[in-house]
């Protein structure tokens, strides 16, 4: 996971280190081409460097399933306890002889 995080800001870091190719959102809205600054074409360094680190990340994320996978054990289920009630009391026997 630490791997994975750490691949993935410096890819962010080596993205934008490079200059675009194409036109992109500048060339949409008007404004300045971002050609005219900078290098003409990225070197081949960072181009390598951009397609490793996002096939490590890829390979990384991969191998993250594949290592952490479905647990093996199933949670026992929790058992809920029966409420246990006091038995009913009953009322006593009336003792007295019943009349006829």
């Amino acid at each position: 996971m630490i791997l994975i995080i750490i691949a993935s800001i410096l890819l962010v870091i080596i993205i934008m280190a490079q200059n675009p190719k194409g036109g992109g959102l500048s060339g949409t809205f008007g404004g300045a081409s971002a050609a005219n600054f900078g290098v003409q074409r990225t070197n081949d360094f960072m181009e390598k460097a951009t397609w490793t680190l996002g096939s490590t990340i890829v390979v990384l994320i991969l191998l993250s399933i594949v290592l952490t996978g479905k647990p093996s054990q199933v949670a026992p289920k929790m058992t809920v306890p029966v409420k246990s009630e006091a038995p009913v009391r009953q009322a006593p026997a009336n003792t007295a002889p019943v009349k006829k």
